[in-house]
């Protein structure tokens, strides 16, 4: 079958599908890809079932080489392409044919990539019926590495697309999130829901694939039981100290802070490409008891 070499991986590259959904119980997370829409927009390009594993990588750099002809797509934060030195379109299907390089430089306006493959990427690893990697508790594929020969796979459902999509960037000036708060309702006085659609806080370098962490904040969220309870995606904690952590696809099941709402999915593929630095703020939906 057909493989791909990895040249250069860049500085962090995973095998990433959509994840191990219904497995909280169990103790295992989501994972999967952070900018869920751009991997699947690589795959319907290529006619791909959606979820179909391919590589998720952070400000680009990967450089690859098939053993046979494949056709690939490179989707998410825009970034530029060539083919053994030539440039090739972005967000659109391109023929690599066998022992051509292709080439990614450092993404602009934006910061994960994504190539996917057609028929998908079947590497060593699987676990729970996905090809994901969660950075927390290291299940899954490693990261990728230069030398890694990484198999293509058979997920295919259609023909591959005569089309484009938009890259995926860092939307400019200040990004809101839509909050559902909860899940108890007295865990915020009302001075605290106030600061939470007034203040702007900032994304904290000290930020992953696990969570996203948000400066600025000075909530005084109690919790009398602090016991631990479940985390969803999306779900945003407050820290002792106020700092807000957002948790993202390689989040823990359980914590013990104070969650004090739910941002929206489509949300957090907007975070996905997002910066340290960058301006964030809190757009609270009506709530019974809010």
């Amino acid at each position: 079958m057909s493989c791909l070499e990895v040249l250069r991986p860049g500085p962090l590259c995973l095998v990433q599908d959509l994840g191990r959904p219904g497995r909280a119980g169990e103790g295992i997370t989501l994972s999967g890809a952070l900018d869920r829409t751009s991997l699947v927009q690589g795959n319907r390009l290529l006619g791909n079932t959606i979820g179909a594993p391919g590589l998720e990588m952070l400000f680009g750099g990967l450089a690859v080489r098939p053993d046979h002809d494949v056709l690939v797509a490179v989707t998410g934060a825009w970034c530029p392409l060539t083919i053994d030195d030539r440039a090739v379109p972005f967000g659109t299907p391109v023929l690599l044919r066998r022992g051509a390089v292709l080439a990614l430089g450092r993404s602009e306006h934006g910061l994960r990539s994504y190539l996917t493959v057609r028929d998908g990427l079947t590497p060593a690893g699987e676990f729970g019926g996905s090809w994901s990697r969660d950075t927390s508790s290291g299940i899954g594929p490693d990261p990728v590495r230069a030398g890694d020969r990484i198999q293509v796979g058979a997920q295919r459902a259609g023909r591959p697309l005569v089309a484009a999509v938009l890259p995926a960037i860092q939307p400019p000036g200040d990004v809101t999130l839509h909050l559902t708060p909860g899940p108890r309702p007295d865990l915020l006085s009302a001075a605290d829901r106030r600061a939470l659609t007034t203040t702007t806080g900032t994304i904290s370098a000290d930020s992953d694939r696990i969570g996203l962490r948000l400066n600025g904040f000075t909530l005084h969220a109690t919790d009398a039981d602090a016991s631990s309870e479940a985390l969803p995606l999306g779900a945003v904690q407050a820290s002792p100290s106020g700092e807000l952590i957002v948790f993202l696809a390689d989040h823990p099941t359980t914590g013990g802070y104070p969650v004090v709402g739910v941002v929206d999915l489509p949300d957090l593929g907007v975070l996905a490409q997002c910066a340290p630095g960058k301006r964030v703020r809190f757009s609270l939906r009506p709530t019974p008891g809010y």
